[in-house]
């Protein structure tokens, strides 16, 4: 039975932080808000792609960076702002969003989210599990995040298990269980994992291949790759065998793939 996350045409476009065509950014509006998942939406994104993070009261939002010196030049983290003040100053950048209203707001969406500290992951877990597991895709760098905000989604008795994506430990597992051509390490490695979600390549480290798309497959797990914003790259990457495109182009996306 195919889990409702993954109840959609392939490939799957995954808007990475939302889209911000060039007009709105020329407006000053900023990824991962508001008005950037909107758009992603209206252009035709399947999935929205987010990080979480965590303010000084404890309201879990989406962000990517740990501060605040890229998006609107202050220095300070995220978590050393208060959630209403930071709401206010991303009010004329398309508007922050808590997790919480991201996954009642947008109730038709489904999300793939990024535990990026350690402060978000209790929090955040329980949220998705209460309001959204049956959309969410929950993946961390961290396996010790994955796991707990796995755990934290299946403590508040959410009744479609939340589906997740290989952590970076995770990965070098898969990655040496495949490269050994081991059917036995590659069947534990890909145990309890159901997407992988990589680049294709890390420096100078290969990490896409045929060879691992059709291990994957062959263990029911999905393949995305990130970040593509070539429509060329991401035709070839499809034919390839790849089930999913995370990239910042959504409309390019949408007019290569659809």
């Amino acid at each position: 039975m195919v889990h409702p996350f993954f109840d959609s045409p392939k490939p799957r476009i995954f808007a990475h932080r939302g889209f911000v065509p060039e007009d709105l950014a020329r407006d000053g509006i900023l990824e991962n808000t508001r008005a950037a998942f909107a758009n992603a939406l209206a252009a035709g994104a399947d999935y929205l792609e987010s990080d979480c993070h965590v303010t000084r009261d404890g309201t879990v939002v989406l962000f990517h960076d740990e501060d605040l010196s890229r998006t609107l030049d202050d220095p300070r983290a995220v978590s050393e702002v208060e959630y209403g003040e930071l709401e206010r100053l991303m009010a004329v950048r398309g508007g922050l969003l808590s997790l919480e209203a991201a996954l009642t707001e947008f109730p038709g969406a489904r999300w793939n989210l990024d535990l990026k500290i350690d402060g978000t992951v209790e929090p955040a877990g329980a949220l998705i599990g209460q309001i959204a597991a049956d959309r969410v895709l929950l993946a961390s760098f961290s396996d010790e995040r994955r796991t707990r905000g796995l755990a934290a989604a299946s403590r508040v008795g959410a009744t479609t298990l939340v589906v997740t994506s290989a952590s970076q430990g995770v990965m070098v597992r898969i990655l040496l269980a495949v490269a050994l051509r081991s059917r036995a390490l590659q069947a534990r490695a890909f145990q309890g994992i159901d997407a992988l979600q990589i680049p294709e390549r890390q420096g100078p480290i290969r990490v896409l291949s045929q060879r691992l798309i059709e291990a994957a497959h062959r263990h029911g797990v999905e393949v995305h790759v990130w970040t593509v914003n070539s429509p060329g790259r991401m035709r070839e990457l499809v034919r390839m065998g790849i089930d999913g495109i995370v990239t910042d182009r959504t409309d390019l996306a949408v007019a290569a793939l659809r």
